[in-house]
C-alpha cells in the first residue's frame, strides 16, 4: 500500500511540470499562438509569466498575503477577469456603433452589415466587430 502511494505521489509530481509547460514558440508564423498574446490562454499567459518573472516574484506579485501555492490559479483568474472585461466593452462598442444612425457617414458609406461582414448574407458582423474590439483591447 505504501509503495503504491510513494509511485502515485512521484507520478503527480512529474506530471505536474509537464501540464504547466508553454509550448515553444514558432517563430516563423506571425499569427502562430506561441508570438500573439490574444491567442494564448489564460494559462499560457501565467505559465509564461512565471518562466519569466521567476517562481519567487511570481508567487509575491499574485499572492502577496499568502503561501504563494495558489498563485498560478490567481493568475488564471486574473488574466480571465481581464479577458472578459474586454470582450464586454467590445461588444457594448459594437452596440452603440450598430444603432448609430450616421454610421455610413464615417465609414467609406458602408452599412454596419457591409463594413465588417465577411460571409455572403453579412450575417457575422456583429461577432466580427466584436472580435476586432477585443483583440485591440486586449493586446493594448
Amino acid at each position: 500500500m505504501t509503495r503504491t502511494l510513494i509511485l502515485i505521489a512521484a507520478f503527480l509530481t512529474l506530471s505536474v511540470p509537464a501540464a504547466l509547460a508553454v509550448p515553444p514558440e514558432d517563430k516563423g508564423k506571425p499569427d502562430s499562438p506561441g508570438n500573439s498574446a490574444a491567442a494564448q490562454s489564460p494559462a499560457q499567459l501565467c505559465a509564461e509569466q512565471l518562466r519569466t518573472m521567476g517562481a519567487a516574484n511570481f508567487r509575491t506579485t499574485y499572492a502577496p498575503n499568502g503561501n504563494g501555492k495558489n498563485s498560478m490559479g490567481r493568475c488564471v483568474s486574473r488574466q480571465n477577469q481581464v479577458a472578459d472585461t474586454a470582450a464586454d466593452n467590445a461588444a457594448k462598442k459594437c452596440k452603440a456603433e450598430r444603432a448609430d444612425a450616421n454610421f455610413a457617414t464615417s465609414h467609406q458609406g458602408k452599412t454596419f452589415k457591409e463594413y465588417y461582414g465577411t460571409n455572403p448574407n453579412q450575417a457575422n458582423a456583429f461577432g466580427k466587430c466584436v472580435s476586432k474590439y477585443a483583440k485591440q483591447q486586449s493586446s493594448s
